[in-house]
């Protein structure tokens, strides 16, 4: 659920919904009346536009990546952890294996999927994956009784109710040049939220965490094969927890089958090669 008090973003939230209707995804503007019934606990404020996207959740992305990780193991691949990347051996263009902390990994194709580290790696065989820093400070509380059963992407504070009953809040999904992880900076997350749940003002802050995104230069994600290294798959993007089932799939079939998948072509590392 998103709204905006009325303005130019209440305008640029209209435009963003029924761009996104013509594309079929399922989203559809709401009158003000309907956010007290989505959202029993949330005090919108004054409304200029607001949108609600059925299909729309949210994901522990340590959690998933756990998930992900026994399932692979139980596929027949090997974990390495903890093993810190220190180089990339080549020979004749390709990449023949990777070095690290934990030893030496022959590959015959090697998928660089390091989320802010990529660029770093990438330089090693030459290859330019320009990264912007983008920050990111959230709120953590301890578990409360259960407020939200959606994701409130209010003006100004973004709220989410973890299934163990922690709440999340941060700004907004931009980027902030703010790195601050005090407590204060916390409380203060928290009492900016608070203007649209108040049930927060009996909450106590846990902890305030600082995430970095993958956010490539033009904002765009990164995905396909370098020219410079063929055999090299490059895979960067926000949001990467989004988008990952479906690059998933398609660098697989890219990888493993040789498809050249028609709607990466916009996305290819070459772009800034």
């Amino acid at each position: 659920m998103q709204w905006y008090e009325p303005g130019a973003s209440a305008d640029r939230l209209r435009k963003n919904t029924a761009q996104h209707e013509a594309w079929g995804y399922s989203v559809h503007a709401i009158e003000a009346a309907e956010i007290p019934r989505l959202l029993p606990s949330i005090t919108p404020g004054p409304v200029g536009a607001a949108c609600f996207a059925d299909q729309e959740g949210t994901v522990d992305p340590m959690h998933a990546l756990t998930v992900f990780l026994e399932h692979a193991k139980g596929n027949g691949a090997k974990i390495a952890y903890p093993a810190e990347v220190t180089g990339i051996a080549t020979s004749n263009g390709r990449v023949t294996a990777v070095q690290s902390t934990g030893g030496e990994f022959p590959c015959g194709f090697l998928v660089l999927a390091s989320g802010v580290d990529t660029g770093r790696l990438a330089r090693l065989v030459n290859v330019n994956v320009p990264l912007k820093d983008s920050p990111g400070a959230l709120a953590h509380t301890r578990p409360n009784e259960r407020l939200l059963d959606r994701i409130a992407l209010a003006p100004g504070a973004n709220i989410k109710q973890n299934p163990d009953g922690r709440i999340v809040t941060g700004t907004d999904f931009g980027g902030t040049p703010v790195k601050d992880t005090s407590r204060e900076f916390g409380l203060g997350l928290l009492k900016n939220a608070e203007r649209f749940l108040s049930k927060l003002r009996n909450a106590e802050l846990e902890t305030v965490t600082l995430g970095h995104r993958v956010l490539p230069e033009d904002d765009l994600p990164v995905v396909g094969f370098a020219q410079e290294c063929p055999n090299l798959y490059v895979a960067a993007m926000h949001s990467g927890m989004t988008l990952s089932p479906m690059i998933g799939q398609v660098a697989a079939m890219e990888i493993l089958d040789g498809a050249d998948v028609d709607i990466l072509k916009p996305y290819r590392p070459s772009r800034f090669a």
